[in-house]
């Protein structure tokens, strides 16, 4: 099957992926369509699976990208995704390559990706990655992994920047720093706050609108990242179910 590129001129008609046939999510897709729009003149790349399916690749130069890392010259993968019956067909491969070659059409050094030291939901798989020739450059307390691919030797080692603001805006019950990058990230977070609101527990929200708040933001996954009383818990974006669990635990 071919691939698609999604540009403004054609997103306003096209699928991108994300939360296929899920209604509560319209809205969210919607605000995830602008976000792509505003990125596209930074520099983002989407190139989709041209069939209504969750097959995709979403970069921009580093530089540009919505995460504390210092990566200058390097493409900065936003999110790498293949699911159900598509896996296992070389789409991954695919997409990566047309990664790589707009990095090195436009004279880069490499290519970075957050990833994990274990296998956890909305990161890139790191056995993957490195199978694919990345290594870790960088790490970030309490699980994540800065992955690198570069072909330029004496290129920058790319790291996570040492954040401006090492606490997030309350250090009393849920505080959640999200972006519009992620349809489900922006979807979850109603049924997150009543489940709080239960329970009595304090649930704040952020959603960062800017490059430079992203840059700086103690979240390392700006996408989605959870903290209580102050310490980050989690990035993983959850059903409410498993949201109600995660304060048992906590609590």
């Amino acid at each position: 099957m071919s691939y698609l590129q999604i540009t403004k001129d054609n997103i306003s008609t096209e699928h991108i992926c994300c939360a296929l046939g899920a209604k509560q999510y319209e809205e969210a897709v919607r605000e995830k369509k602008q976000w792509l729009r505003e990125r596209m003149d930074d520099g983002l790349k989407f190139y989709r699976l041209n069939d209504r399916a969750k097959v995709f690749i979403e970069y921009l130069p580093a530089e540009k990208a919505w995460v504390p890392i210092d990566a200058p010259n390097y493409m900065y993968i936003d999110c790498l995704w293949v699911s159900g019956r598509h896996k296992e067909n070389g789409h991954s491969k695919n997409l990566l390559e047309q990664c790589i070659q707009d990095a090195k059409e436009q004279g880069m050094d490499g290519i970075v990706h957050l990833s994990s030291s274990k296998k956890m939901p909305y990161l890139s798989d790191k056995r993957y990655l490195e199978h694919m020739g990345f290594t870790v450059a960088d790490q970030a307390d309490p699980y994540f992994e800065l992955m690198a691919l570069k072909w330029n030797d004496h290129a920058a080692k790319p790291a996570f920047m040492k954040p401006v603001h090492t606490k997030p805006g309350s250090n009393q019950g849920i505080y959640i720093y999200y972006t519009a990058q992620c349809p489900f990230a922006v979807g979850v977070l109603d049924d997150l706050r009543k489940v709080a609101q239960g329970r009595g527990i304090p649930f704040q929200t952020h959603r960062i609108t800017r490059l430079e708040e992203a840059q700086q933001s103690p979240a390392i996954w700006t996408t989605f990242s959870l903290f209580y009383n102050g310490e980050f818990v989690t990035h993983e974006i959850m059903s409410a179910g498993k949201f109600e669990k995660l304060l048992e635990k906590c609590t």
